[in-house]
């Protein structure tokens, strides 16, 4: 079972970006921003500014450890 990489833009402070992630990654990034009450954007700003490297990666482990619990 494979998934597709989809590609996105985002705007992150102002700065337009592409970010590559599976597709059940963007629907449960989606899925945490709504449930936090905020944009996707501004999840994945958030997310971008903790981020040491690769901001795919950074989304990646973001939402395992929100499923997670932690």
């Amino acid at each position: 079972m494979t998934d597709p990489v989809v590609k996105r833009s985002v705007t992150i402070r102002g700065h337009r970006t592409s970010v590559s992630l599976e597709a059940p990654f963007w629907e449960a990034l989606r899925d945490i921003a709504a449930a936090d009450g905020r944009s996707l954007a501004g999840l994945i700003a958030e997310i971008d500014e903790e981020a040491a490297g690769n901001l795919s990666s950074a989304l990646r482990v973001y939402v395992l450890k929100r499923l997670q619990g932690r």
